[in-house]
């Protein structure tokens, strides 16, 4: 039997899973938060960052790409920390498709930052030479 204050319906049932899911992510950034020192790094940038975003920003476009890059080199960190999580898991010893699969992870990071950098100084110079 479920739970009888539980919301019937489908309002119940998205809002259990909203819940259950938003459980499980809370503990998956604890997790990163606490065991990867480059998201560590990234979450503390981010802060520092998130203010200046509201000054280079002269749309709510640009708004919307300073702080999703930001936002997407925190997601592809926690996608590369899964990866790696998982290949430690499955073999301590070195195999090929471990180390490829580590490296484009690294890699997929590298690109995100990259986009990153490129937003970020474009709409910084924009703002300064304006």
């Amino acid at each position: 039997m479920g739970d009888p204050n539980a919301k019937p319906g489908v309002v119940g049932f998205l809002s259990r899973r909203f819940i259950g899911a938003s459980r499980y992510s809370g503990l998956g950034l604890r997790s990163c938060f606490k065991n990867e020192e480059a998201f560590r790094f990234e979450v503390v940038l981010g802060v520092l960052l998130f203010p200046l975003a509201f000054v280079i920003a002269q749309s709510g476009l640009q708004l919307c790409l300073l702080l999703g890059s930001m936002l997407l080199v925190l997601i592809v960190e926690l996608l590369n920390s899964a990866i790696e999580a998982v290949v430690d898991l499955v073999s301590a010893e070195y195999h090929e498709l471990a180390a490829r699969a580590k490296d484009q992870g690294s890699a997929a990071v590298l690109l995100s930052m990259l986009f990153f950098l490129l937003v970020w100084i474009t709409l910084a110079w924009q703002y300064a030479t304006q």
